[in-house]
């Protein structure tokens, strides 16, 4: 079995909002080597649950088990650690640092776990080369276009190896010619010891996953699929 990551009875309740219970009861597991889209209307819970999964924030109850171990919610300073180590995040907006280039951005996300700043700039120089980013990195933020801020972000996401990969709209904001480079892009990025799992209001995108998962109700329905939930 190849089951990553392992979501056992997830409720997310937000009490700011009159007890809005977003997500109920959802299990679901997530397997290395595939990729995965969550659909479903604003509101109904794929960022909630990308927020879980990236350990940000804490299901109302329920558990979430990665690489056979239970995540301890109480420990943030462990599952800070494991989300620098294993889990890389991609949003809509790019959430780039404006006062750092290209390159900075990037290398920055991995100098605190390789604690050798020649060989992060090595690294991060050699992964925006494969962005087709080459000439573009000491550029700031404000000088790229919404396409080449997205392949920062990915390339950001994947500094560290992670073998998560969670992306929240990541071509909500693009015109559709660049948002298709961005995500075939993306797409290349999965290898059989790597989950993707992106949301998308865009079914054009969602149905090239291996798995579509649309949110209802609070619960996961699988809507398409290549790969079985066992």
């Amino acid at each position: 079995m190849n089951n990553f990551i392992k979501l056992s009875k997830i409720n997310k309740s937000f009490h700011d909002h009159k007890n809005l219970k977003v997500l109920k009861k959802l299990s679901y597991n997530f397997k290395l080597g595939k990729i995965y889209s969550l659909i479903g209307p604003s509101g109904s819970g794929k960022s909630t649950l990308l927020n879980l999964l990236s350990l940000i924030d804490r299901p109302s109850s329920g558990s979430i088990i990665y690489d056979n171990k239970q995540i301890n919610f109480e420990n943030s300073k462990e599952n800070d650690i494991l989300r620098a180590n294993k889990i890389g995040i991609i949003y809509q907006q790019d959430n780039l640092l404006s006062d750092f280039t290209a390159l900075e951005n990037v290398y920055l996300a991995n100098l605190a776990i390789e604690k050798n700043k020649e060989l992060s700039l090595e690294k991060s120089k050699r992964l925006l080369k494969r962005m087709g980013l080459s000439s573009r990195i000491e550029h700031f933020p404000s000088e790229l276009s919404g396409g080449e801020k997205q392949r920062v972000s990915i390339a950001r996401a994947l500094i560290n190896n992670p073998q998560v990969i969670l992306a929240d709209e990541p071509t909500g904001s693009l015109d559709q010619a660049t948002a298709k480079s961005v995500f075939d892009l993306l797409k290349k990025q999965i290898n059989s010891k790597r989950i993707i799992i992106f949301a998308t209001h865009n079914r054009f995108f969602a149905k090239k996953s291996d798995c579509m998962l649309e949110i209802v109700n609070g619960n996961i329905r699988t809507v398409n699929a290549r790969v079985k939930n066992t």
